[in-house]
């Protein structure tokens, strides 16, 4: 747990005291109404948290959605640090965080298997020195790659063998554009 993270159950952790003591003060008298307010005092709580946890969803998906502007695409950098784009490949929209460490386009094993393609019947030929070691890839044949008004036809991809949270956008696809970042933005153009 990280310190806002103890420092917000502090926090929740007084107030319920405090809500606490109150309470208890007040139930001596009229037990009735106090099991009431209680309960009342319960709904609030779970509607504060459910609301609060919607509204960081819903932020969240907002702050990474991408946009055109006159020829160029304008990319805003996620709570995270890095860029996310959403291509639509073969007709399947697929998430990749943009990796200008890459080479080329990595899909992970899940991806590929939400494209047809079964990671289990693939020859894993090829290597490729990652963050976390030597990983083992297959080269497939993207058909169709789509992202805003850019269409690619028969772009190469690389089936990583290992365990990654998502798939990566590569230099070898990126370099197809003109690239720039400017403040909490990347821009994209061809």
């Amino acid at each position: 747990m990280g310190s806002d993270d103890t420092a917000r159950l502090i926090y929740l952790v007084l107030l319920l005291a405090a809500v606490g003591g109150w309470m208890l003060a007040e139930s001596r008298r009229r037990p009735g109404a106090a099991l009431r307010t209680a309960m009342a005092w319960g709904l609030i709580f779970v509607g504060v948290m459910a609301g609060y946890g919607l509204w960081t969803d819903m932020r969240s998906d907002l702050h990474r959605q991408a946009v055109m502007v006159g020829d160029r695409m304008e990319v805003p950098r996620a709570p995270d640090g890095h860029y996310y784009l959403t291509l639509t490949i073969n007709g399947t929209p697929v998430d990749f965080m943009v990796d200008t460490g890459a080479t080329n386009i990595v899909l992970s094993r899940r991806d590929a298997r939400r494209l047809g393609i079964d990671p289990d019947q693939l020859l894993y030929l090829d290597q490729a020195e990652t963050a976390n070691g030597t990983v083992r890839t297959a080269r497939v044949k993207l058909n169709e790659v789509v992202l805003g008004p850019w269409r690619d036809q028969a772009l190469a991809a690389w089936v990583n063998d290992g365990e990654m949270d998502g798939s990566l956008l590569g230099m070898d696809y990126l370099g197809q554009f003109h690239v720039e970042l400017a403040a909490d933005r990347m821009l994209l153009r061809r």
